[in-house]
């Protein structure tokens, strides 16, 4: 295995131990529910720490790696997120776990700006795509970070001993891998602080990620509700529609990278907008358990390409570090999974599920037109196109 090989595996295991900890946290949610005896609407409010941290987190990152290098703000941030979690297990009150939360999240958006833009260098180097593959790593640990916390659940071990063993192997993964992560810290003075009007590239990718994570957001906090609603299904199936997105997505995502390299970042994008758009339509109009499962499946393939492909073209702006041009798109994607899942429970109140689907249904179809209006703007800009 050549230097770039090691290199590409270390970092993929970064991505890793970064989904690991983040799914590890989720699945012990209705325990700490249950342990400050949190209702629906205080669990909800406590949640809102993460997305709070993570955006504290976004001018911080672009500055950070801009100033140090990214392999600087990796090695610190990593053991600050792995040490952040059993925190987490640890806290006693609420106004203890709030501030937490919102380090957690903080320490995460800093940590996926960091890791993307070392990626995005990484896949210079290699001369081929390779981002997607990374994201799906962070998938599968999704699913791994899961059946890990379903095992700790049955074993009877609390939170905090459960958090502690994922800090224990997080450090063993930063440790064996650090060594192959280089120093990028870059030597212009430009960049820094991300409240920067993005320019017409980055603005247009901008929004393509926000359509693909308000979509991605609706599917991780609503697929369960529209099966047993909507589609009526068992309570065994009750989970399948989330599985099929679930599953489709962290796949989809080890294939962007043959796909892009073959027909290009901008048509993957164009057919991911419109497989979201025909997997909500199916799911709307047959909302059978079987037909809802497909198109759940087609709207996880769809979204599987979005974020990396957009965080890929995103970081080769001729105008902007790469670290400064992540963390605008990332902002704006950001607002996109916030406003998600609300904006489904409003129109739902008013409709009904499959009307807020519908809506949804829509993103896909804004997708394919900004990413086939005006396609000069996906060309590489010079320097001076920008005030």
């Amino acid at each position: 295995m050549n230097y770039l090989s090691k290199r590409r595996v270390a970092l993929g295991a970064m991505f890793f131990f970064m989904g690991l900890c983040f799914s590890s946290w989720a699945a012990r949610i209705p325990d700490i529910q249950a342990k400050f005896q949190l209702s629906e609407g205080q669990l909800g409010t406590i949640l809102l720490c993460l997305p709070i941290g993570s955006m504290l987190g976004l001018p911080i990152a672009g500055w950070s790696v801009h100033q140090y290098g990214s392999r600087v703000v990796i090695l610190i941030i990593s053991f600050a997120y792995a040490c952040t979690l059993p925190l987490i297990g640890l806290a006693t009150t609420t106004w203890m776990l709030v501030p937490i939360l919102i380090l957690f999240g903080m320490f995460g958006n800093i940590m996926n700006i960091s890791l993307n833009t070392q990626a995005l260098g990484l896949e210079d180097q290699m001369g081929k795509s390779i981002l997607a593959s990374f994201h799906g790593l962070w998938s599968m640990a999704g699913f791994t970070g899961a059946g890990f916390g379903a095992g700790m659940i049955l074993l009877n071990i609390s939170p905090a001993g459960h958090y502690g063993l994922i800090m224990l192997i997080s450090f063993v993964i930063v440790l064996l891998s650090q060594k192959f992560v280089l120093n990028d810290k870059n030597q212009s003075d430009e960049g820094g602080l991300v409240l920067k009007r993005p320019d017409d590239l980055l603005l247009r990718i901008g929004l393509i990620a926000f359509l693909g994570m308000m979509t991605e957001g609706c599917m991780f906090d609503w697929s369960g509700v529209y099966f047993k609603k909507i589609v009526l299904a068992e309570p065994g199936l009750v989970a399948l529609g989330y599985v099929c997105f679930m599953g489709a997505m962290a796949s989809g995502r080890f294939m962007t990278d043959k796909s892009t390299h073959r027909f290009g970042r901008v048509p993957v994008l164009r057919v991911s907008g419109v497989l979201i758009f025909l997997g909500l339509l199916i799911s709307v109009i047959w909302p059978g358990i079987y037909s809802a499962a497909l198109g759940f499946l087609l709207v996880g393939f769809g979204v599987a390409s979005i974020i990396p492909v957009s965080y890929s073209i995103a970081g080769r702006s001729k105008l902007y570090p790469p670290s400064v041009a992540l963390a605008l798109v990332s902002t704006i994607s950001f607002f996109g999974f916030l406003l998600g899942p609300p904006l489904i429970g409003f129109v739902a109140d008013l409709f009904d599920l499959k009307v807020s689907f519908a809506l949804i249904a829509i993103n896909g179809l804004g997708i394919f037109l900004l990413t086939s209006i005006r396609k000069k703007v996906f060309e590489p800009q010079p320097i001076n196109s920008v005030e």
